[in-house]
């Protein structure tokens, strides 16, 4: 299946749209290979697309002042990604989002996605749906991180994503989750050493 096929499904299940409305919001979406390390949005250049995933995986991250980069969310196959303070304002990003593996991207420019808004409210809500559910993701993440042990939080990744973990950078992952790689570690070693 390609990648017009791929956002296609992904939005009628979303949306009731009729075949030309899905076709026009598809071909809106320009396919990009992107290699492995390769960044999609850099801190201090305005975000200029949102990305949908075909293929592959993607770390957003910010570094702090020490030096330490903090991951702020991944995306694989059938995700969303950008830096989306950037994109919507239109201003200089403050995250980098980078491929994690060869990927394979459909992206939309900031101008044809206003296009699209203006031209039909079907288009609006799915924008708009995409948007709650991120907030409400953030929320989610953010209540967990102050409520939950670093170990809960693994196990409450590994429940929700166990088709990922595999996939991501330990480092990735310990500063997605609050901790540092060695803790990780040492909370997957000790998951290992109860199993057996």
């Amino acid at each position: 299946m390609n990648g017009q096929q791929k956002l296609s499904e992904h939005i009628q299940r979303r949306e009731n749209l009729t075949e030309d409305e899905v076709e026009t919001f598809v071909d809106s979406f320009a396919e990009t290979k992107i290699k492995k390390r390769q960044f999609i949005v850099q801190p201090d250049f305005t975000a200029q697309y949102r990305h949908y995933i075909v293929e592959g995986a993607f770390r957003a991250y910010v570094v702090g002042d020490g030096g330490n980069d903090h991951t702020i969310s991944f995306a694989i196959e059938d995700w969303w990604i950008t830096d989306y303070n950037s994109y919507i304002y239109q201003q200089p990003a403050t995250m980098f989002v980078v491929a994690l593996e060869d990927s394979i991207i459909l992206r939309i420019p900031y101008e044809q996605e206003q296009e699209l808004k203006k031209a039909n409210h079907k288009f609006e809500t799915i924008f708009r749906n995409m948007a709650e559910r991120g907030l409400a993701f953030q929320q989610r993440r953010m209540i967990a991180n102050l409520t939950l042990s670093a170990e809960e939080r693994y196990d409450d990744f590994l429940f929700k994503y166990p088709h990922i973990v595999q996939r991501l950078p330990q480092y990735a992952l310990a500063s997605y989750l609050g901790m540092t790689t060695e803790f990780l570690s040492k909370i997957r070693n000790n998951k290992v050493r109860k199993k057996s």
